[in-house]
């Protein structure tokens, strides 16, 4: 995937009403481990990947890149939300001239069932809205994956296409933020 594009990066920490969504720092080593190794974050991204691994790779403070926001609970990094570009290679035809914008998110599972994930996408939603106003956002999730399915319906995500892809059912959707009159 490629960056955002003409966007200044990075924002101001984003806060919500429980939540600040900011750059990833070197406190958020430990937390990455965690996510990337958890086998219940890994059942619909192609699995955990082993402890020992992402100690060695991992870099003492994770890699700060435009549309990576890590999600902050008290003071504390509970997961993480991405927006980016899709290469051309994996456009969704919602705007096949210009690779679109394709939201991302991962949380820890102490995390989950808490509406952490919608209040954190919605912010990161509502400030993509901002800096590149009536552009649209897809999601693709695992027809298995009931949370993330949910998710998608909370955020407004309307289905553009089912499909099979790395030997699972797969949904695509997309949002489009809605632009005031004039």
């Amino acid at each position: 995937m490629t960056e955002l594009g003409p966007v200044a990066w990075l924002p101001a920490p984003i806060r919500t009403e429980r939540l600040v969504l900011r750059e990833p720092e070197a406190r958020d080593r430990a937390a990455f481990i965690e996510l990337f190794a958890s086998p219940e974050v890994g059942a619909y991204v192609g699995g955990p990947r082993p402890r020992d691994e992402l100690e060695r790779a991992l870099p003492e403070t994770p890699e700060s890149r435009p549309g990576l926001f890590v999600v902050e609970l008290d003071g504390a990094m509970i997961g993480t939300i991405e927006l980016n570009r899709r290469d051309a290679q994996r456009r969704s035809q919602v705007r096949p001239d210009a690779g679109e914008a394709e939201l991302g998110y991962l949380f820890l599972p102490a995390a989950w069932g808490r509406g952490y994930a919608a209040e954190a996408c919605t912010a990161a939603l509502g400030w993509f809205a901002d800096v590149l106003p009536g552009e649209p956002v897809v999601l693709c999730t695992q027809t298995a994956n009931d949370r993330s399915m949910r998710l998608a319906s909370t955020l407004g995500f309307t289905e553009v296409r089912r499909y099979e892809a790395w030997g699972a059912a797969q949904w695509m959707g997309v949002w489009s933020p809605v632009t005031p009159s004039r």
